[in-house]
């Protein structure tokens, strides 16, 4: 029997057991040295936030594609990201006291992208047509799949048909775009299930080209990590059996694959987070907490195991370089931008006088990008090194609650007086979220009805990356408040803590990584206490910037803590060793 790559194997497989008897021999050590340019690791995304490269996401599952892809460069590791080219991207500005979406077209021509050629993936009874387009760096590449009519990120319900069109083409589409540029997965990381399709058309490869279907399934198994951003899976879209019989079955060439997919329907509907189980061996969670309390089942009911790979950032793309180049000559970082054995030890450098000459350089960065990014009444903002900034910056779902500051207005007045501070919220609010709209209009009302925090309080619409590293440079303090349970990760905070500011936040996410000493924790028993809790840290945070010693304390406590746990480089080897153990 022939696999992939023409090595013939004489041993009897009849069944699955056999299978996984074979593979558990000698398929580890095989996998640990075919990793090569022409045989990369493949990262499989529906979302990429990269501006610089002209593909704009939603969140945080995007930015995390695109600093995986980055860490890969800098570290020398053969990659290729494998996502949608969208030619539309949503921008939102204020209009009336709403936020309004704006759409405009992209192409990506304007950002080095050239086009290899076309493939095609059979949709109700047609076929459409897919550009194949690519951007290549050192030792790794962005491949994407594109056509006119594919519409914007996450367009349309997420059960409805052209969300569903959108993840085959990403598969089916990604996966022959693969085959057209001659490269063949060493591994194939999953972001998320919208990217299973690629996993399936794998599988339907290996069958259909003579591979015994036990030894496709559990070579696919094994060249493929399923990693799950999200905390439960009952919160998740599924498609019906007649949208398969549409976009998904034309695409199979396999009739073995075809009655294995057709097996995991449960009364005509599939979860796709069910069947990437089911294909993915390898399965990851994104910090220890959502490792350890991410509630997912397999069809046959048994609870998933998750390996914790908590994310990391792209230090050199969120971090002032000034603050990069004074970890790496102090020794606190090595030139990979990991933490050295003794860093602990070097964090002594960090002083006062340190952190506000950073602090001047991040509030010249932050004013560099709001000059272009006008506040909620229109204003162009610029605050001078005295200024102090609270900020909230990330998506605006409920479960973050942008509003719990603003719960006592009395209070939260009197602490931004006391210093004379501001605070900056900024976060985008999903089209048709109408629950956190109506969310946000109340809180910018409450916010008009205040002399002071008329003044002080400022909402910018249309977040982004650059808006994002402006205020993770340029702030004081971040908040941080998600509902403990419900954040898999999170990695705004991760830059705001690389960039010397104070993080207060609830233990949720990848914070959790660390102990509730590490960082002004917000805690309490019901939503009251933790409002109380989040002034009084609120407060806290003022008077450490009036008092050397214990900013010094706060920062170096933070970093001694979470330096290695937002490094970038870290997960990325994380996950090698998971993929590829020795």
């Amino acid at each position: 029997m022939n696999d992939e790559d023409g090595q013939y194997f004489y041993h009897p497989l009849e069944n699955i057991e056999d299978v996984e008897i074979f593979y558990e021999a000698v398929e580890r050590q095989h996998l640990t040295k075919s990793i090569s340019r022409e045989r990369p690791y493949t990262y499989w995304t529906i979302e990429l936030y990269d501006q610089k490269n002209g593909i704009r996401g939603g969140g945080g599952l995007g930015v995390l594609a695109a600093d995986t892809r980055r860490v890969a460069e800098d570290t020398g590791v053969p990659f290729a990201l494998i996502t949608p080219f969208y030619p539309s991207e949503t921008h939102q500005k204020m209009k009336d006291g709403r936020v309004i979406d704006e759409h405009r077209p992209v192409h990506y021509q304007d950002f080095g992208f050239k086009l290899i050629d076309k493939v095609n993936v059979k949709c109700c009874d047609d076929l459409c047509q897919l550009e194949v387009v690519e951007k290549q760096f050192k030792n790794t590449r962005i491949i994407a799949i594109t056509e006119p009519n594919f519409g914007e990120l996450y367009s349309g319900m997420s059960g409805s048909d052209h969300r569903l069109y959108q993840e085959v083409a990403l598969g089916f589409g990604g996966y022959a775009a693969l085959k057209l540029l001659g490269l063949k997965p060493a591994i194939m990381q999953l972001n998320e299930v919208a990217t299973f399709f690629a996993a399936l058309a794998r599988l339907d490869e290996l069958a259909r080209n003579g591979m015994d279907f036990y030894e496709a399934v559990v070579y696919t198994r094994k060249h493929t990590l399923y990693t799950n951003h999200t905390l439960v899976q009952a919160a998740e879209a599924d498609f019906n059996y007649e949208q398969f019989e549409r976009f998904v079955f034309p695409n199979l060439k396999s009739l073995a694959v075809k009655k294995w997919l057709k097996d995991k329907f449960v009364d005509g509907h599939i979860k796709l987070s069910s069947v990437t189980i089911e294909i993915a061996e390898l399965r990851s969670g994104v910090s220890k907490l959502h490792a350890r309390v991410a509630n997912y089942r397999d069809i046959a009911g048994n609870k998933v195991k998750f390996k914790a790979v908590t994310n990391g950032i792209d230090m050199r793309t969120w971090v002032l370089p000034q603050v990069v180049d004074f970890y790496e000559e102090s020794g606190i970082l090595d030139m990979y931008l990991s933490p050295t054995e003794n860093y602990k030890d070097k964090l002594d450098v960090i002083t006062a006088d340190k952190i506000r000459e950073f602090k001047h350089l991040g509030r010249q960065e932050l004013n560099k990008v709001l000059k272009t990014r006008p506040d909620h009444h229109g204003n162009i903002l610029s605050f001078s090194d005295d200024d102090f900034i609270f900020d909230f910056k990330r998506r605006f779902v409920d479960y973050k609650r942008p509003e719990l500051p603003f719960e006592d207005v009395e209070r939260l007045r009197n602490i931004l007086e006391r210093r004379n501070a501001h605070y900056i919220l900024a976060g985008r609010v999903h089209s048709g979220d109408e629950v956190m709209s109506g969310k946000l209009r109340k809180l910018l009302k409450t916010v008009e009805k205040d002399d002071y925090l008329r003044e002080h309080v400022h909402y910018i619409p249309d977040y982004d990356e650059e808006l994002a590293y402006g205020l993770s440079c340029g702030s004081n303090v971040a908040i941080n408040v998600p509902i403990v349970g419900l954040e898999a990760c999170g990695t705004s905070w991760m830059k705001d803590v690389a960039n010397l500011n104070l993080l207060i936040s609830t233990h949720d996410g990848g914070v959790a990584d660390g102990s509730i000493n590490s960082y002004l924790n917000v805690s309490g028993t019901d939503e009251s206490e933790e409002l109380d809790m989040l002034y009084q840290r609120m407060e806290e945070a003022i008077a450490a910037y009036d008092n050397d010693f214990d900013l010094e304390f706060l920062l170096k406590r933070q970093l001694e803590t979470f330096l290695p746990v937002i490094s970038g480089t870290r997960m990325l080897q994380d996950y090698l060793d998971y993929l590829f153990p020795s």
